[in-house]
């Protein structure tokens, strides 16, 4: 295993949800990644993030440990959830709800009906 692959297990296995992406949560740097943080903030979840922009071996690194070709990557418990459409799915489903309930990650319940009521 490469250093950087090393070092992004760690990063995955050290944090409950873990969030690749262009720019930072405070600043994301494409539309897709700010989704993504944007679905996380309004579900008030306590991500990490890591701006792939800022390392390039970063940024082919995830790709290739995870085997998923784009940024965001959102990980929980250590384990690849998937990018925007997914998580945009899993959101609109309640699948993400039951991800977060399984590995007691906690989130707004209310902030996620709503989500799903404005888009229902």
């Amino acid at each position: 295993m490469s250093d950087i692959q090393a070092q992004i297990k760690e990063t995955v296995e050290s944090h409950d949800v873990v969030l690749f992406m262009k720019g930072s949560k405070l600043m994301p740097q494409c539309g897709f990644s700010s989704r993504v943080a944007g679905i996380l903030g309004g579900l008030s979840v306590e991500y990490t993030d890591v701006n792939c922009l800022a390392n390039d071996a970063i940024r082919q690194g995830i790709k290739d440990f995870s085997d998923w070709p784009t940024i965001p990557q959102l990980y929980v418990k250590g384990e690849f959830v998937g990018g925007c459409d997914i998580i945009t799915e899993m959101t609109l489903s309640g699948e993400l709800d039951q991800l977060f309930d399984k590995h007691g990650i906690g989130y707004d319940k209310s902030a996620a009906e709503q989500i799903r009521a404005q888009n229902g």
